[in-house]
């Protein structure tokens, strides 16, 4: 399992590295402005990706997830 986590740090660090290959493919809709364009948002995930695959090693997803716990309720249990 620690294998999927470890290729999914690699796709945040490469969403984050090929940000715009990825923008251009995806194309720009209009609620995406509002977090910042298209290639803000592919970082934002990417980021997402990598901190949610490193907190998932270390086996700190409660703790370092808690707001989206609380937000979605019981939809990680």
């Amino acid at each position: 399992m620690w294998f999927f986590k470890i290729c999914a740090m690699i796709i945040g660090g490469l969403m984050i590295k090929y940000r715009e290959r990825i923008g251009e493919n995806i194309g720009e809709a209009e609620w995406m402005k509002y977090v910042g364009g298209v290639y803000n948002l592919v970082i934002i995930v990417g980021i997402f990706i990598f901190f949610w695959s490193i907190a998932s090693l270390t086996g700190t997803e409660k703790i370092f997830f808690f707001p989206f716990f609380i937000i979605f309720g019981g939809a990680f249990q």
